[in-house]
């Protein structure tokens, strides 16, 4: 079986915690798209972690994860992300890394282009990492990049390197900035790359065997729908497809079809970065919740806007994807409402639509809310849809009615356990 797990919104809904609970069930998981702009934090009886770029099922034994051809990959901050793992005791090794020889390397000087046109942007930044996501993309796209597999060449390595290095210090020149070095762009690929050298395969064919052979293999996305390149609030957006439709190009095998695409919906609304966030709270009613559900950036510490729960967006984001099913991640961190805000519609100048609107007709809109019962108390032991008080019930219901997609499953708690699992 081959399953996507996605994010229906603006990202951050929860994806990490989904993938390390069910990845006990899948033979391989892999990333398809995406660096180390983005975080998916993990609490399990290991304790807890925020990865960038390895794939969540790397807490389970037996799991293979796979870093796919669609990513973008920082060779220095993997390295770094399997030190702090492997200190904690968790077990990374060929056997259980595979990165595919196919995937873009993120140099250091793409690092300072992205911070360069950041800065150069002020007040109308897009909200970048500053991590280089958006150069490595473009580099691709515009075939200047260097792929993963060049550090098993050195001997090749210099000659492919000479003529992007110059292209790159053209680039650097516009902008008055230093010069890059070819040695020191050298070096640093020669230093990470032979610690990184054993981990690297023809993904494409380890995968494919896989799936010929039965395996089950889960696709793991970052971000979420309304940050996807194409279809989410462009510019506002990440540099690749976000959507479960991307997953097997991205994971390294096109010629496959998925079986199953899991949404990833946040009980109330979150946004790291810039652009339209309609439902966006403000005040203290924005810290209160940001507080309550601990809405900071998994990769950059950087508080994340909150809202309450939009039903034009995710149900967008739910034909988007594709999801045939929901996880509801988070329901817990709304028990201190008296009454709780759902955003179900917009107002666009005037007129009221419930289809998600693009362009200067997002800009323009407004939302229109309304409030259902809160429930007031502890739910984190519930296990059993039954266990949750009504109001709380009613309110899953709702958003499942709203965004017209069954829901699965209710975190309710950070851990790995503190879930329940809707049995329909």
């Amino acid at each position: 079986m081959l399953t996507a797990v996605v994010g229906v919104n603006w990202g951050d809904e929860g994806k990490g915690r989904m993938v390390d609970l069910l990845s006990r069930d899948y033979d391989i998981v892999v990333r398809y798209q995406g660096g180390n702009n983005a975080g998916h934090t993990v609490v399990n009886d290991l304790g807890k972690f925020v990865l960038n770029l390895l794939p969540s099922g790397v807490f389970n034994n037996g799991t293979v994860n796979v870093l796919g051809t669609g990513m973008v990959i920082d060779i220095e901050h993997l390295w770094g992300e399997i030190e702090e793992l492997t200190a904690r005791g968790i077990k990374i090794t060929p056997d259980n890394l595979k990165i595919s020889e196919k995937a873009i390397i993120v140099m250091p000087y793409h690092r300072t282009l992205d911070a360069l046109e950041e800065d150069r942007l002020g007040e109308g930044k897009q909200g970048s990492t500053r991590r280089g996501i958006a150069p490595a993309y473009s580099d691709k796209y515009h075939r200047k990049a260097l792929r993963v597999a060049d550090i098993l060449n050195l001997d090749t390595l210099r000659d492919k390197l000479t003529p992007i290095v110059s292209f790159k210090n053209l680039l650097l020149a516009s902008y008055g900035a230093y010069y890059v070095s070819e040695n020191e762009c050298y070096s640093w690929l020669e230093h990470f790359g032979s610690k990184l050298a054993p981990f690297v395969t023809n993904t494409e064919k380890f995968l494919d065997n896989a799936a010929e052979n039965g395996k089950n293999i889960l696709f793991e996305a970052q971000l979420g729908t309304l940050r996807d390149l194409d279809f989410g609030i462009y510019p506002f957006t990440t540099s690749s497809n976000a959507l479960a439709a991307y997953a097997t190009i991205g994971g390294g095998v096109p010629g496959r079809k998925l079986d199953h695409v899991i949404g990833i919906v946040k009980a109330y609304s979150s946004s790291v970065g810039g652009g339209p966030f309609t439902v966006e709270m403000d005040g203290s009613d924005a810290e209160q919740l940001r507080e309550a559900g601990g809405e900071y950036g998994a990769a950059t510490g950087r508080p994340r806007r909150v809202g309450a729960f939009d039903c034009v967006a995710s149900r967008f984001g739910v034909k988007m994807q594709g999801a045939d099913t929901l996880a509801l991640t988070k329901l817990d961190v709304l028990s201190y409402m008296d009454k709780i805000p759902v955003c179900v519609a917009y107002d666009v100048r005037g007129v009221r639509t419930e289809y998600f609107p693009t362009g200067d007709d997002l800009d323009a809109a407004k939302p229109i809310y309304e409030y259902l019962p809160g429930f007031r108390t502890d739910i984190s032991k519930c296990r059993k849809f039954s266990d949750l008080p009504q109001a709380a019930q009613d309110y899953v219901r709702y958003i499942e009615k709203t965004v017209d997609a069954r829901i699965q499953y209710v975190s309710v708690g950070a851990s790995r356990e503190d879930y329940i699992e809707i049995d329909n």
